[in-house]
């Protein structure tokens, strides 16, 4: 057997057709989460004086980040708290748990008043609000990755792996769709004073779906077969601290890319590059469509040459490439080279996104397997992804914009660091064989 050190080998698998439909189940439920929180940053041009009127355009938006990277902080609270919930009483659980708790951030914003209405409690509102989906974001990725990762056969797990980070771009792509349509059928004017507010309305009513439907999935065998004592946090600080570091160190690098490359680059290019907004979502809505077909075919590779090799391809050539490909595109004036520069640079995070599940995911046994995946990804997340636009414009409000050029190239250089020292995990697996 090539996973020696796989526990509970002996689990049963679940037949075909109610493995394909749950992990389906779960991947939809991940693409409305993934809505939701990024509606909040694709509408962030046009909401952010309605909460923040005072200051020109980058102070406006510098605001709006913080409350962006406060949801970020609240995702280790929800990494943690969904995480041992997922390990003790169920991956399926903790997923109906986290979707309700997106739902209810969701419609919070989309109802709120303005800062001209309600004074400062409109800013506290909305920090409510986001914490409550970071709660919701740090529990989802966990006990979603873990679900799908033990749910799929080990032939395809990375495979299955880039689908589920392809049902993270859908929802991120669907939230650009909703504003392209927005942006089409409602003037400016009514853009800024109410039509933000649709698309968070629109992704309330879909979690409320998702509620529905994740209660009707199969928990994973994995999780029915596991042996020993309940998950803890100082359980897996003591008994797996290795795999933890890991995860962080792994992790750093990529998500602060994905953040900068997926999120952040909307407002670079217009804030930077001259582009107007409706150029910044065409050329970026295009971007994340090649960047959600290619993640399953990348995955797929790794499920032939090995995770580790992808994760050095993304270090290698995201350390070279980051400074390159920002101050060319910061000077570029021309839609068709921003399209095909935003594609590059997530050709480059696709090597990290495709993999990075089923990676966390095989880290760890079963018995503390959500909690693993979960809580150490939050913690980088929170600090390099969550940060990475509020960074950005701090360098750029301070005259260094190309500073952060390079903060990105030294943190992925130092994820490439990680990648190097780690073993590949698709060869010394820990998730159950089927």
């Amino acid at each position: 057997m090539t996973a020696e050190v796989a526990d509970n080998a002996d689990a049963q698998a679940a037949p075909e057709p109610n493995r394909l439909r749950s992990i389906l189940a779960g991947s939809a439920g991940n693409l409305v989460e993934s809505f939701d929180w990024f509606v909040y940053a694709a509408f962030g041009l046009y909401f952010s004086s309605v909460f923040f009127p005072a200051g020109d355009r980058t102070t406006q938006l510098l605001s709006t980040a913080a409350v962006f990277g406060v949801g970020f902080l609240a995702r280790p609270l929800g990494a943690w708290l969904m995480g041992l919930y997922g390990d003790r009483v169920g991956r399926k659980a903790a997923m109906v748990a986290s979707v309700s708790l997106m739902c209810v951030g969701s419609l919070l914003i989309a109802i709120c008043p303005g800062e001209a209405q309600i004074g400062v409690a409109a800013p506290a509102v909305l920090v409510f609000a986001r914490i409550l989906q970071g709660v919701s974001m740090g529990g989802e990725y966990g006990a979603s990755a873990t679900y799908l990762s033990e749910m799929a056969s080990r032939k395809n797990r990375g495979f299955w792996s880039g689908i589920f980070y392809s049902t993270l771009i859908a929802g991120q792509l669907m939230a650009m769709g909703v504003l392209l349509a927005l942006t089409t059928l409602l003037s400016p004017e009514d853009m800024q004073a109410w039509g933000w507010r649709i698309a968070f309305f629109i992704g309330g009513g879909l979690a409320i779906a998702v509620f529905w439907l994740r209660r009707g999935m199969d928990e994973t065998p994995s999780f029915h077969a596991r042996t020993g004592p309940k998950a803890t946090t100082w359980g897996l600080i003591a008994s797996h601290p290795k795999e933890s570091l890991t995860v962080i160190g792994l992790t750093a690098g990529g998500t602060l890319a994905y953040y900068t490359y997926t999120t952040y680059i909307q407002k670079f290019l217009v804030n930077t590059s001259g582009f107007t907004k409706d150029q910044a979502n065409l050329i970026l809505a295009g971007g994340l469509a090649v960047f959600m077909v290619i993640n399953p075919l990348i995955g797929a590779l790794s499920d032939r040459v090995g995770r580790r090799a992808i994760l050095l391809t993304f270090g290698v050539l995201g350390a070279g490439l980051t400074w390159p490909i920002l101050s060319t595109l910061a000077a570029t004036r021309d839609v068709g080279t921003a399209f095909l520069l935003v594609c590059g640079s997530l050709l480059i995070v696709a090597c990290y996104s495709s993999v990075n599940a089923v990676v966390k995911a095989e880290l760890f046994p079963t018995a503390t397997r959500a909690l693993g995946v979960a809580l150490p990804y939050s913690l980088a997340n929170a600090a390099f992804g969550g940060t990475a636009e509020y960074v950005a414009l701090a360098f750029k409000q301070a005259g260094n914009e190309t500073h952060f050029f390079t903060y990105v190239t030294a943190i992925i250089g130092g994820s490439l660091l990680v990648y190097l020292l780690m073993r590949d995990t698709r060869r010394h697996s820990r998730i159950a064989e089927d």
